[in-house]
């Protein structure tokens, strides 16, 4: 399937729905604290997006082809819990970390970003890990400008990740998004520099490295959907949305309250 390269008015369509994606995150951020149920984070999150915002929570009744549609309005991943983690009723507890995972739509464009959240003090290794994830996601979007390569995104994640001693999970990847939640292109975050698609200015991907203190091998919850680590280690994960230009990479899910990039200059 070609991917689709979006207009400048489409792009500001995406920048929209980004932006409101970013602020759910900034939003919910003081709600993540030890007591408080994932549940609950959904709640909040669907009522701020539909009330606050007048926008639609894109995951709730998701249902891809061979899925069961998603029963909640956000993805909160916890500890081991690699990706779409479906909200519950457990308490977070002092020393979880925690993936909030929010898309928007509006006026029928999307907009994809997740976040780490630590929960009080955690480990040392989870604050690395969630550290180190982090750092993953700007460099691969430092990879991103017109006549760049699709492999050169994920072989910088790969390379920073496997350094510090992480994998990077191979079965969920970035995509193409715009008017669907999913689309082409397929965004890996490992694999060779120079190879794969060229990005052109126009393009619209999320960058969403998922990073695992121990081996890269999952598998998936009796709930359809919740993917965990198969070794139960820790698993982290960022993401963005990114436009191709001329010159470089807009995040299109920056909010007011969003991390920085942790290499830029003081």
């Amino acid at each position: 399937m070609a991917i689709n390269i979006k207009t400048d008015k489409e792009i500001e369509g995406i920048r929209l729905a980004g932006r409101l994606a970013g602020e759910v995150l900034d939003y919910i951020a003081p709600f993540v604290k030890a007591g408080v149920t994932t549940g609950e984070l959904d709640r909040l999150c669907h009522r701020y997006m539909v009330d606050a915002q007048g926008c639609t929570p894109a995951p709730l009744n998701y249902a891809p082809p061979g899925y069961q549609p998603y029963p909640k309005s956000i993805c909160a991943s916890v500890n081991h819990q690699v990706c779409h983690g479906v909200p519950n009723d457990r308490p977070l507890k002092k020393g979880d970390i925690v993936n909030l995972d929010i898309t928007t739509i509006k006026d029928g464009w999307h907009g994809d970003s997740s976040r780490m959240f630590i929960v009080g003090e955690a480990s040392i290794l989870a604050k690395r890990l969630c550290r180190i994830t982090h750092e993953c996601l700007w460099l691969g979007i430092a990879q991103v400008k017109a006549g760049a390569r699709l492999g050169d995104i994920g072989a910088a994640i790969q390379r920073h990740a496997e350094k510090n001693g992480f994998s990077v999970v191979r079965e969920f990847c970035g995509h193409g998004i715009g008017r669907s939640f999913h689309e082409e292109p397929q965004v890996l975050h490992y694999g060779k520099a120079g190879t794969g698609p060229e990005l052109l200015a126009g393009m619209v991907f999320t960058i969403e490295p998922m990073i695992n203190a121990g081996k890269a091998a999952i598998s998936e919850l009796a709930d359809g959907w919740t993917i965990v680590t198969k070794d139960r280690s820790l698993s982290a994960q960022w993401e963005h949305t990114i436009a191709v230009t001329a010159t470089g990479a807009e995040i299109l899910t920056l909010s007011a309250g969003a991390p920085t990039n942790p290499f830029a200059a003081a």
